[in-house]
């Protein structure tokens, strides 16, 4: 169902779950979705006919399905992810160009692969993958692309993917994870220094989140505090254990036999709705920034001078 106010059209948007949580939806700049698949051929053409494309941006959810300890399910990176943006969503003026494209929720898991259900790509694959969906957002005539990450492991391949993509397409690319946008002091606080450094797998965080957002598949009774051995490197090692100077080529074993680390026994829904609601604002300001970006951030390639 669709109403008109003022000369945007407004959609209720009652058959979409992903948008029942929020206020109709306004749709601004030829837009009749947030939601690349929901657009047709036509939509794009007329987006480029009028010179709009170029002002969208587009977001490629990348996460991973992998374990998560013998608390939560494999699909926790993909679930944090989704819930963060689907906050974000209520939060984006409906004068912002904003389009996010199909989650890629298999990922860079290998160092979680020696654990039970854990589907995981190659990295060349996963670098083929997310440099060809790149090509293909280059040739709808959108010029800015934010990979939106919700797995640590994959950090580096999108800085691969990021550079390969302006290289060979001149898109305007930035990388962002969910973890690394910033948090309040308050929000922050509610963790400890501890939990912040170490507890990087289905810990505290991650499992106060799950609560909030997925409660019915998280089990409590098996969660506990996970410690990883990387605390003991720590305190052991001063170049080594400081998490800055040198980095571990690692599998998730190698910091606690049971696939996590952190204290998941303290996780809370509150702490969890805290953390995605803080995350989700940080998101929307990040999306606000990139559309106000100057595509000619991109400086053109330096001109070759025959002769010596």
């Amino acid at each position: 169902m669709a109403t008109v106010v003022g000369s945007c059209i407004v959609a209720e948007r009652a058959d979409n779950p992903r948008m029942s949580h929020s206020a109709p939806f306004i749709f601004a700049h030829g837009l009749p979705s947030r939601f690349w698949a929901e657009l047709s051929t036509h939509d794009f053409a007329q987006l480029q006919a009028n010179g709009t494309a170029n002002d969208i941006v587009a977001v490629l959810p990348v996460a991973a399905i992998e374990q998560h300890g013998p608390h939560l399910p494999l699909s926790v990176d993909a679930t944090l992810l989704q819930g963060v943006i689907d906050s974000a969503l209520a939060q984006l003026p409906a004068a912002l160009p904003v389009l996010f494209l199909p989650p890629q929720n298999i990922g860079l898991s290998t160092e979680h692969r020696d654990f039970a259900g854990t589907l995981t790509l190659s990295p060349a694959t996963l670098i083929a993958l997310w440099t060809e969906i790149g090509h293909c957002v280059a040739r709808a005539g959108v010029r800015k692309l934010l990979l939106l990450n919700g797995h640590g492991g994959q950090v580096s391949v999108m800085d691969i993917v990021a550079r390969q993509l302006r290289q060979e397409c001149n898109l305007l690319v930035y990388s962002a994870s969910w973890f690394s946008l910033p948090l309040p002091d308050a929000v922050a606080a509610q963790f400890s220094a501890h939990e912040h450094r170490f507890g990087i797998h289905a810990g505290d965080i991650e499992t106060s989140m799950m609560l909030h957002l997925a409660p019915e598949t998280v089990h409590m009774e098996r969660a506990q505090n996970f410690p990883s051995s990387a605390y003991e490197r720590s305190q052991r090692y001063a170049l080594l254990g400081n998490g800055k100077s040198a980095k571990l080529g690692w599998a998730m074993q190698d910091y606690h036999p049971a696939g996590v680390v952190g204290n998941a026994a303290a996780a809370t829904a509150d702490k969890g709705r805290a953390v995605v609601e803080a995350a989700a604002q940080a998101l929307a300001q990040l999306l606000q920034e990139l559309h106000q970006l100057p595509l000619s951030t991109l400086a053109p390639a330096p001109s070759s001078r025959a002769g010596g």
